[in-house]
């Protein structure tokens, strides 16, 4: 019976995943009629554009270039996708890097100069299609002047390690990028831009998702500054930066783009897939499988013990109400973690991990956390389940829970117990899934 729930949540989980995958996704929104090229409303007369131009960067954008070259093939004059590491797939008519995530490395950059070459070609008579996913703002990278890579990685580590959420995060990198909040739309002006979006962001906020390449930005230099005030990292990042920004803050430096540039008359932003599409997947493979589905939040972006705290008294309370139906909690987002050990794991493992010592005494119930990228944090899992046995196989097992929690060791636990969800890279990227099914 209970691999028999293994695999059904595992199933559940897999539904949300492949239908917002970029080659399920893409001929949805784009197709070619003729020499006429339809992107959703918008119509494109093939004979007006000199060269189309494709670019992007994201953990799924290999897979959305190689979708639009099933679709435009020799019509592509050039292009360049940045992808992580293991996430590539061939490409005919435009060059992939793969490059470093979440910490940005010297692949990063060059793969960002080449895009940055292509785009810079580009005149009133091209088109440039850009595909964006999550990642994005690792992968897109470039230094600043007065500043290294290795400042640039520093920081990134910092505020990974300090519970920073992706809207602050992206925030500051913008603030330190000329391709990011923007830029690369200014760079292709005057030549049309349409971007493709794949969103790992609460709410699709276009500024944030891979830090806004074509979009506006509407936070500052000052708002920064603000954040690595706020996290008390200030002492630890590297002084360039801090200078940076403060030029910034006192006009020395260019601002990112506003929504008043001219660039943005000529830009198009197109959000294609979200969690929210791969929620209600998830809810109808459920159902399929007999259970009354309920999608509870699209939105978990607290840390990873108030997370648990919510989901647990979620359940706890449609257990009571719901006693002897079969029933399935969706819920979505990314919550944040603040490490405090030396392990090994990611947000969602973390998560199951803390699940799994809340439902020790329960009966019937099975917890799912997965990344839909098919990574989560630097390890080869996508996350992780949890259910009553779990703490029980472990003790057997003779590992200690709690030392496992504090040590944030949450990957090395569940291998050892039996629980990790291993997918390999899924080519896509809505942030996560947390899954219910309580028998």
């Amino acid at each position: 019976m209970e691999n028999d729930l293994r695999k059904i949540i595992k199933e559940i989980f897999l539904a949300g995943v492949n239908i917002v995958k970029p080659d399920v996704l893409i001929p949805h929104f784009v197709s070619l009629e003729k020499d006429v090229l339809i992107i959703e409303k918008h119509r494109f007369q093939l004979a007006d554009i000199r060269n189309i131009f494709l670019i992007g960067a994201g953990k799924a954008s290999a897979l959305m270039a190689q979708a639009m070259e099933n679709i435009l093939g020799p019509r592509i004059t050039a292009g360049h996708i940045v992808t992580k590491y293991g996430h590539s797939v061939p490409l005919k008519y435009a060059g992939v890097t793969e490059a470093g995530h979440p910490v940005p490395d010297e692949n990063g950059l060059r793969g960002t100069e080449n895009i940055v070459s292509i785009v810079s070609r580009a005149s009133e008579d091209d088109l440039v299609i850009c595909v964006i996913s999550g990642g994005g703002s690792a992968l897109l990278t470039d230094v600043p002047d007065a500043c290294s890579l290795n400042d640039l990685k520093a920081l990134t580590d910092l505020l990974l390690k300090s519970g920073a959420n992706i809207n602050e995060m992206n925030c500051i990198r913008k603030h330190l990028s000329k391709v990011k909040g923007g830029m690369l739309s200014h760079t292709a002006y005057p030549a049309r831009v349409v971007s493709l979006i794949l969103s790992d962001v609460i709410g699709d906020p276009l500024d944030v998702i891979a830090s806004g390449p074509t979009a506006p930005d509407p936070t500052t230099f000052r708002d920064a500054l603000g954040i690595i005030e706020k996290y008390g990292i200030s002492d630890n990042v590297p002084g360039n930066i801090i200078e940076i920004l403060n030029d910034g803050i006192l006009k020395k430096r260019k601002e990112t783009l506003k929504e008043s540039d001219e660039a943005f008359r000529l830009t198009t932003n197109l959000v294609i897939g979200n969690n929210s599409l791969a929620l209600q997947k998830a809810k109808e493979k459920a159902e399929a499988y007999g259970y009354s589905a309920k999608i509870i939040t699209n939105a978990i972006r607290s840390d990873v013990s108030d997370a648990a705290d919510f989901i647990f008294s979620s359940l706890v309370k449609l257990k009571n109400e719901n006693a002897g139906i079969k029933s399935c909690l969706l819920f979505g987002g990314e919550p944040t973690i603040k490490i405090t050990g030396n392990g090994l794991g990611g947000r969602n493992q973390h998560l199951a991990l803390l699940m799994a010592e809340k439902l020790k005494d329960l009966r019937g119930v099975i917890f799912l956390a997965g990344g839909t990228d098919g990574t989560d944090g630097p390890t080869d899992a996508a996350g992780a389940i949890a259910d009553p046995g779990t703490v029980k196989r472990s003790e057997i097992l003779g590992l200690d829970i709690k030392k496992f929690i504090s040590d944030c060791d949450s990957n090395n636990f569940f291998r050892q117990e039996g629980g990790l969800i291993i997918t390999g890279p899924t080519q896509t990227n809505v942030m996560d899934l947390m899954i219910v099914l309580i028998n």
